[in-house]
């Protein structure tokens, strides 16, 4: 049985026509949209024996493999003898600029329609077609050719003959994938407590494409007990690709190890890291232009052979080993990262490449979903994610900017009306300064598209040295604001915030289960995990879980005995920050004097922290300390990390804010950390957002306080604790400091391994 190769025909004929460079000089973020809306004008123009969106399939065999190819054609039109395929491009270029054979993908695509289609209806000539839309204007622009089914089949073997070296590439890997999934042994000599469990709930969930919800402690190995059973589930051919997500690049490189340890095993599977594009980039400033950019200049020309290079080479792929190859074949590393991306079996990225509406490169991941699992690492962290990526919003100053620059201009009426609309809705603002609205202000978003319409007229006519980096920025903000609008519901209001002369406005998702689910379902299993998915329910819940998904949770490996756990009942409300700081000061000061070593402490906000610290480094000046300070940079949270030394005799003290980014995702094992104490009961700081979404899940039936400050405070509070216990060996002290920790409704969300606690 010969081995198939899937593929669509974009896939197959951008990989033989492609060429040029990346050139980013402005292109239109409505292209998307305006282009769905300009197929379906032209398809709504169709006789009734026309047809449109016709799916259209076939096989090629060459060179030992079955190509299917398949796609879905923009038109199939029927007029007296002839039979036409129509392939509807749309554009924001000037049309008079486009000739017949400008791009040869669209004339490949609409080719490989029409042999298809030939080859199943026993056609010996068809006629393509290339209908260009202008955006903005409508304008139509149309050329027409006529092929015999012998040249259409001559073009699309042809093609196929210049795919087949990547295809066998691709098949070969498979096999010897494949094979090494069958022969591989779990990497370590044996699992940890809890750790087959993990793993085999894992892969019962794929096995039956079903979602989990798994909360596994620090310290089992929960990055290798979700990669393993996946890989051998891909092995079995229950999957073609798993994407492993991450909020940090920390819990990023624990997924890199995870691999780099199978790969010793004999694991041969392609595994490839998504850096942001600021980050990967090689240039000083990120402008993907191939007149500045050495590495976009003649991008397409070059990626098919340094795709052929790295897949020949190279399995896992992470970004030292994408920046060697880009720069050995001159490719721009991070588009280089998507189109390795496109095929590889895992792709280790940030949450936003899937769930992020404003991120369009989900059109790499598109064709195989169904046969994709998601593994959702640090799964707490996609609550507030997911509020942030489904949001938007504006801000007044920026259109009155505009306003003053471009008098006389094309976008001169669209931002006076959205100044004008700010100046109006400032004056509905309450006393204090805000108003919430429930309904989605649809005369906004029309005056929003109206903006962008001129904006990217404005923009086309401009050279790049021209362009102002206001308009480009407001330009997508109201594109992005726009594209945001059409999820709007029942889940979200608009907030008006104005302070002085400016104003805030703010389309926010209350609750984000619904679109997080509506993206999971496109995926075959969803694996959300975390040492902290705590309370259980409240998560499932935000994280648009269903009753038939799984839930598992695994007990902790360490004994009670390794942390001594501490409750010192002050309160840390904010009322009674000044009236206990002294209370606390001694009880810090006493603490470390009786026990020396490495000790954390968190706050719940900077200026608590910062008035502590003053007064806890003026009292004991002698007491070495560290404080966290605001927006560090990568080196400076390193150099705050290396403070805390193995060995030490003596006692030293780090001051950081809870929920910040020394709470979670670090990992300072052995004696290197010998305490942790926690200030407060984490609760998020009392703000507008917040008690609108107290008051939202309040009016749908839940506890509303709970929802928006209780649960997503102590799963800081078990954050921050967990810092302390990372390995079988470690051993420490937990201290709590705050009154209500000593109630039953904080007693009941505290983990079981701190139940025997010792009141200060």
């Amino acid at each position: 049985m010969l081995p198939e190769i899937k593929l669509s025909v974009r896939s197959l004929v951008e990989y033989v026509f492609r060429s040029g460079s990346i050139d980013n000089q402005f292109r239109t973020a409505t292209t998307m949209t305006e282009g769905t809306k300009a197929h379906k004008a032209i398809q709504n123009t169709y006789a009734e024996t026309d047809q449109k969106e016709v799916f259209l399939k076939t096989e090629v065999e060459y060179d030992s493999m079955i190509f299917v190819i398949e796609g879905r054609c923009d038109g199939l039109l029927f007029h007296d003898d002839e039979i036409l395929i129509d392939e509807i491009k749309s554009t924001s270029r000037d049309l008079s600029l486009i000739e017949e054979d400008s791009n040869p993908v669209h004339w490949a695509q609409a080719k490989v329609y029409a042999y298809i289609y030939a080859k199943d209806h026993d056609q010996q000539e068809m006629s393509a077609q290339l209908t260009y839309v202008q955006t903005a204007t409508d304008e139509q622009k149309k050329f027409k050719k006529r092929f015999s089914f012998q040249e259409l089949e001559q073009f699309v073997n042809e093609l196929v003959r210049q795919y087949s070296p990547y295809a066998s590439l691709i098949n070969e890997h498979r096999l010897r994938r494949n094979q090494s999934i069958q022969e591989l042994a779990f990497p370590f000599e044996k699992y940890r407590e809890g750790q087959r469990k993990l793993a085999g709930a894992i892969y019962k969930t794929i096995s039956e494409e079903k979602n989990i919800f798994a909360n596994a402690p620090t310290g089992i190995g929960k990055t290798i007990s979700t990669i393993f059973p996946t890989v051998k589930a891909m092995g079995e051919g229950k999957l073609e690709r798993m994407f492993y997500l991450t909020a940090k690049t920390i819990t990023r490189q624990s997924a890199e190890d995870a691999f780099s340890h199978l790969k010793k095993k004999g694991l041969c599977l392609s595994a490839v890291t998504i850096t942001a594009k600021e980050k990967a980039c090689f240039k000083e400033e990120t402008l993907c232009q191939k007149e500045y950019c050495e590495f976009a200049n003649g991008y397409y020309d070059r990626i098919n052979e340094a795709m052929l290079d790295i897949f020949s080479h190279e399995t896992f792929i992470n970004r030292t080993i994408i920046e060697e190859y880009a720069r050995k074949h001159t490719l721009c590393p991070f588009e280089f990262s998507l189109d390795i991306a496109s095929i590889a079996d895992a792709i280790i990225c940030d949450y936003n490449y899937i769930f992020d509406p404003k991120v369009s490169l989900k059109r790499f991941f598109d064709e195989h979903k169904k046969q994709s699992v998601l593994l959702i690492d640090e799964a707490h962290n996609l609550v507030d994610r997911a509020r942030e990526m489904f949001s938007a919003e504006l801000s007044k100053s920026n259109f009155l900017a505009l306003k003053r620059e471009y008098k006389g201009s094309t976008i001169y009426d669209s931002v006076t009306k959205l100044n004008k609309y700010f100046i109006e809705i400032k004056k509905q603002c309450s006393e204090k300064g805000h108003l919430v609205l429930k309904e989605l202000q649809a005369d906004l978003v029309e005056m929003l598209e109206e903006f962008v319409r001129h904006a990217e007229v404005e923009l086309l006519q401009q050279s790049r040295s021209d362009h102002q980096q206001l308009l480009v920025d407001t330009y997508f903000t109201a594109t992005g604001f726009v594209r945001i609008s059409k999820l709007y519901d029942e889940r979200y209001v608009t907030y008006v915030e104005a302070e002085k002369n400016e104003v805030h406005l703010k389309m926010f998702c209350l609750d984000p289960s619904h679109l997080l689910q509506q993206v999971r379902k496109k995926f075959r299993t969803t694996v959300y995990f975390s040492a902290t998915l705590l309370p259980l329910p409240y998560f499932a819940d935000m994280l648009g879980g269903t009753a038939e998904d799984y839930s598992i949770k695994i007990p902790s490996l360490f004994s009670k005995e390794q942390a001594e756990v501490f409750i010192q009942p002050l309160s840390t409300r904010y009322h009674d920050r000044d009236h206990t700081k002294k209370q606390l000061v001694d009880m810090l000061s006493k603490l470390v004097q009786g026990r020396s070593g490495n000790y954390l402490i968190f706050f719940p906000s900077y200026q608590y922290m910062k008035n502590v610290y003053e007064d806890l480094t003026t009292t004991y000046p002698d007491i070495p300390t560290i404080i966290q300070t605001n927006k560090m940079e990568e080196e400076e949270r390193e150099q705050f990390l290396e403070k805390f030394k193995e060995g030490n005799n003596q006692t030293f003290l780090g001051f950081a804010v809870l929920g910040g980014i020394f709470s979670e995702g670090i990992d300072l094992k052995g004696d290197r950390l010998n305490g942790v104490i926690v200030v407060g009961v984490g609760l998020p700081q009392v703000c507008l957002e917040r008690n609108i979404i107290k008051d939202y899940f309040q009016s749908i039936g839940k506890n509303g306080y709970d929802y928006a400050y209780t649960f997503p405070g102590i799963n800081k509070v078990i954050q921050a604790g967990g810092r302390l216990i990372r390995s079988e060996t470690d051993s420490g002290t937990i201290v709590l400091v705050d009154d209500r920790f000593l109630t039953k409704k904080y007693q009941q969300l505290l983990p079981v391994e701190w139940e025997d606690f010792t009141i200060i």
